[in-house]
């Protein structure tokens, strides 16, 4: 029950942020780079504050504490990559790049690694994907090759940073590291393509708000949650992320929930319950 409750609670967490980004980016209220460099940042401090309330010592103290290099370059190329992509091809075609190379790069791993999933997983899966292309696929044109790529490597980054979640210990701690290292990585990246004409107060605020609750929160408890899902069903289960975000855009930004959004919904759902409903080995 914790584990449905803290993975519920992360999907809720990553819709947020695809209705934060498209609030920012598709109001042009500010630049993709600043945007992506502000979460990043808002992530690092909101994290390494909890850190070190937690410890009881101080913040520099909680620098040297978790985290990696290599999952923060992890962490940096999905967000640079989402984000640049995200300016440059549509929400529809985006996410399907997005969750399919997320898909390829979990599943392909785990299953690398010693992972037998069973032809309920793979019905799962393929009901799943199904539910995914039917929501986004109507309507998409060709995308552009340039922000395909990006989309699909940010993908491939989020998978590999999900991955290497599996061996955290301490999530907060762990999350706290790579989004500061992260960080850096972003600032490095991304600051010669600022554009300061574009930042507006309302622009800064989502950026924040997507760093330092939905972002930095929200990883952290991906991470506590990993280790029970397994590559499979981690990769999975954030199938339903496109379908959240279809039903917070429609309570909140006021748009229609059309019946191609239900039966999307009803689709995901029932293939994430097929390959959740019954004990699996994990690696």
């Amino acid at each position: 029950m914790r584990t449905l409750v803290l993975t519920s609670l992360t999907m809720i967490a990553f819709a947020a942020n695809s209705l934060l980004t498209r609030g920012a980016l598709g109001h042009s209220l500010i630049d993709a780079p600043s945007f992506t460099i502000i979460r990043l940042v808002a992530g690092a401090v909101m994290l390494l504050v909890l850190a070190s309330l937690r410890s009881g010592g101080p913040a520099r103290r909680s620098l040297g504490e978790g985290g990696a290099w290599i999952s923060a370059l992890a962490l940096a190329g999905y967000a640079v990559g989402f984000t640049l992509a995200y300016v440059r091809i549509g929400a529809g075609v985006g996410a399907l790049l997005l969750f399919g190379a997320v898909q390829a790069t979990m599943i392909g791993v785990g299953v690398m690694k010693g992972e037998r999933p069973h032809v309920r997983d793979w019905l799962g899966l393929t009901l799943a994907m199904a539910g995914l292309v039917w929501l986004t696929i109507p309507g998409a044109s060709a995308p552009d090759l340039l922000g395909a790529a990006l989309m699909i490597f940010a993908g491939a980054c989020w998978g590999a940073y999900s991955i290497a979640g599996r061996s955290s210990r301490d999530p907060l701690a762990t999350t706290s590291g790579n989004f500061w290292r992260g960080a850096i990585i972003g600032v490095v990246a991304l600051g010669a393509l600022v554009v300061p004409d574009r930042i507006t107060t309302n622009g800064v605020l989502l950026a924040t708000i997507s760093g330092a609750v939905t972002s930095g929160l929200g990883y952290a408890v991906w991470y506590s949650v990993i280790p029970a899902l397994g590559p499979w069903r981690a990769a999975l289960v954030q199938l339903t992320v496109p379908v959240l975000t279809g039903l917070g855009a429609a309570l909140i930004l006021g748009e229609s929930i059309s019946t191609r959004l239900i039966v999307a919904g009803v689709l995901v759902t029932t293939g994430v319950a097929l390959s959740l409903g019954k004990p699996r080995t994990g690696l």
